[in-house]
């Protein structure tokens, strides 16, 4: 008999369970103080200086306690703002699309959230905030005007999920990189790439980009076979197994389609096909195509060409005869796929 191994959590490391540890502390001091806060009236008397403190919502009684008023405003927002955020995510799971415009929402309940606590505690402490306002309206006219880029990033973010340009989880071109979008912040754009790496971009940089996602993206697979080989008969192999290779890649959307002789290469003839698929599956298409491919060309005999020296005059190779029947199945199987194809964008990788 054989044990099975266990397998090992990965360990957390030192950073991750202090993060943690917050976290519980929080929830439990903001649990603690919702049920003080709903509880209240009936747990403590009337006019008790403890709850007038902790109670944000009577502005009738003078003189609380600004310290407590100060910590209540705190946890009351910060958790108000935690558990809106929380059920945006949990909303943005279960959408295909708008994830982009969930994410920016929760950005700015964030900061507003931020905000609004600053000038509820200044107000507690006895500040004008009334003049305080007028004040920043005046400031953030003279720093607006040294910080245009950052009013760029803002309003750009707000066209690109607006309009839809791209939205989380697709696949983007920019500048040269390819990856998945991550975030759609109200400042940049988080972008992943295969190997992990996550690249950062203002969105008012994004002037020019390909989304890979808005359409089936099309797999190219170019395989060469011997020049001693008929092309009619690779041709009737092909017609016979282009249903077989697609149930064997299930992440064919449309196709594969056989398109022809791509080129006559130093040691071989170039055959190309196509299929369309999903961005995300798109070199693993071409790959399981290839492979298809060379298992079909071996099973039938075909052979693909490797690059060798010849040292000594070569014996003319007796081709195998084609029927004229068969010639004119493969002729009409190349026109019938040519027509099928009409239209397919054919450039090269």
């Amino acid at each position: 008999m054989t044990k099975k191994k266990e397998k090992k959590s990965p360990k957390m490391s030192g950073r991750a369970i202090a993060a943690l540890i917050i976290k519980i502390f929080f929830l439990t001091v903001a649990l603690a103080y919702f049920v003080l806060l709903i509880a209240g009236r009936w747990m403590f008397p009337s006019g008790n200086f403890f709850y007038i403190g902790i109670n944000i919502f009577d502005t009738v009684s003078e003189g609380p306690n600004v310290w407590l008023r100060s910590v209540s405003y705190m946890i009351f927002l910060l958790t108000v703002s935690f558990v809106v955020r929380f059920v945006l995510k949990q909303l943005a799971r279960l959408l295909t699309r708008g994830r982009a415009l969930i994410d920016l929402l929760c950005s700015f309940i964030k900061y507003i959230a931020v905000i609004v606590l600053i000038f509820a505690v200044l107000k507690v402490w006895g500040v004008n905030t009334t003049a305080l306002l007028a004040g920043i309206g005046i400031l953030s006219l003279i720093v607006g005007l040294g910080a245009q880029p950052l009013i760029e990033d803002i309003i750009a973010g707000l066209f690109i999920v607006f309009e839809r340009v791209f939205d989380v989880g697709d696949i983007i071109v920019v500048d040269g990189f390819r990856g998945t979008v991550k975030e759609i912040g109200i400042r940049t754009t988080q972008i992943e790439d295969a190997g992990g790496d996550i690249k950062v971009v203002n969105n008012s940089d994004i002037r020019t980009l390909i989304n890979m996602t808005s359409q089936l993206s099309l797999a190219v697979s170019e395989v060469d076979v011997e020049y001693g080989e008929s092309l009619e008969r690779i041709e009737l192999v092909i017609k016979k197994n282009l249903d077989m290779i697609r149930r064997h890649v299930p992440d064919i959307v449309e196709g594969p389609f056989y398109l022809g002789v791509s080129k006559l290469g130093a040691s071989g003839v170039t055959l190309r096909f196509t299929a369309k698929c999903p961005e995300l599956q798109k070199f693993q298409v071409e790959r399981d195509i290839n492979r298809e491919l060379k298992l079909l060309f071996d099973k039938n005999d075909i052979n693909i060409p490797f690059t060798q020296v010849v040292i000594h005059e070569a014996k003319p190779k007796r081709r195998r005869a084609v029927r004229v029947v068969d010639a004119k199945k493969a002729s009409k199987f190349v026109k019938k796929q040519r027509k099928r194809t009409k239209g397919l964008d054919d450039s090269e990788n």
